[in-house]
């Protein structure tokens, strides 16, 4: 083994070591929480307006919300822009080195610019800028240093200078990077709000998501409809019910009028309720045994909504009835399930 080999083994994981890298981390959240503690006091000032400022920018904005960096401060306006995004404000992450080779384009005179840098001084941004600006471009600066040319040429800029980075060598971005992550999430809920932004404005941004499907979904995209639907008149026999609620498979069947209004339900439940009583099933009538006024939902209400009357009542199927009473679907727990509303 050469003495190069020797050099890049791996050190032994030993207790000490555990007990070392344990520390770090430690001392890594809590740098990284204090950096968080400053910022929020530095908002706090009095006449420290920067950040309703570059609110009421974004706010103002008739573009989109463009947000750019390079490096590390690049990966947080990635995610800055994405969750802008979601939550309501139209926006994009462009590279700033990109930005000089073509990507400027995607940026008009409409847009506001989110400019991150730490340091303030990125070659890519000051070649950049100015050409942002001249085109009209509104520019929010995020650096840790208020004097950089960045900060100077930005309409508005927000400080997120950290006293040290986590780094055990004061290098690598780690607190400043926490810092500026946690600026853009502010933002993106002042602007939420602003907005007016709902629930339901989120669930259309994340349709394949668990909310979107709770709030998207509607009773009539999982019932069973048509023939898939047991359904009996109030004269038919007990034992041919038992044949339609076997056909069907939804272990219940809707007793109907002539309208084919849901006048009943008969369930599994209610069958092994008969059998330990003793009846003689085959003189029976649906009229006998059905439990009448069914409750029934609209096949325009939301799934979830299903779920909160099977859950409140303690059932497993509804019926769907439309505004006239009469059955057009049914929905057993199953469906709901399958279609991932609960």
């Amino acid at each position: 083994m050469s003495v190069t080999d020797a050099k890049t083994l791996p050190k032994a994981f030993d207790a000490e070591t555990a007990r070392r890298a344990l520390a770090l981390a430690c001392d890594t959240l809590q740098i990284e929480a204090d950096a968080l503690l400053v910022l929020k006091e530095r908002l706090s000032l009095p006449n420290e307006d920067s950040f309703v400022n570059a609110v009421g920018l974004l706010l103002n904005c008739s573009g989109r919300v463009v947000v750019s960096g390079i490096g590390k401060s690049g990966h947080i306006a990635r995610k800055i822009a994405a969750t802008l995004a979601s939550t309501g404000t139209p926006a994009l992450f462009v590279h700033a080195a990109e930005a000089l080779h073509g990507d400027l384009g995607m940026i008009t005179e409409n847009d506001a610019v989110i400019a991150i840098s730490y340091s303030g001084e990125a070659s890519e941004f000051i070649a950049i800028i100015p050409i942002i600006r001249r085109m009209g471009a509104k520019l929010i600066a995020i650096t840790g240093n208020e004097k950089s040319r960045l900060a100077q040429l930005a309409d508005v800029h927000l400080n997120a200078h950290v006293d040290k980075e986590a780094c055990p060598l004061n290098l690598a971005p780690t607190a400043s990077t926490t810092a500026t992550l946690a600026l853009g999430d502010a933002l993106a809920v002042a602007l939420l709000d602003a907005r007016g932004f709902r629930e339901e404005d989120f669930a259309r941004s994340h349709p394949g998501g668990a909310l979107g499907r709770r709030l998207l979904t509607h009773v009539r995209d999982v019932m069973r409809g048509g023939d898939a639907v047991p359904a009996v008149k109030a004269d038919v026999s007990l034992p041919s019910a038992l044949l339609e609620i076997t056909k069907k498979g939804m272990a219940m069947t809707a007793i109907v009028d002539d309208k084919h209004r849901a006048i009943g339900i008969f369930t599994d439940g209610d069958l092994r309720r008969l059998i330990e009583a003793g009846q003689d099933l085959s003189k029976l009538k649906m009229a006998d045994v059905m439990h009448a006024n069914p409750r029934t939902i609209g096949p325009d209400q939301l799934a979830v909504e299903a779920v909160e009357v099977m859950e409140q009542h303690r059932i497993n199927q509804l019926l769907v009835a439309n505004a006239d009473g009469a059955l057009v679907g049914a929905l057993h727990i199953h469906d709901l399930t399958r279609a991932k509303v609960i």
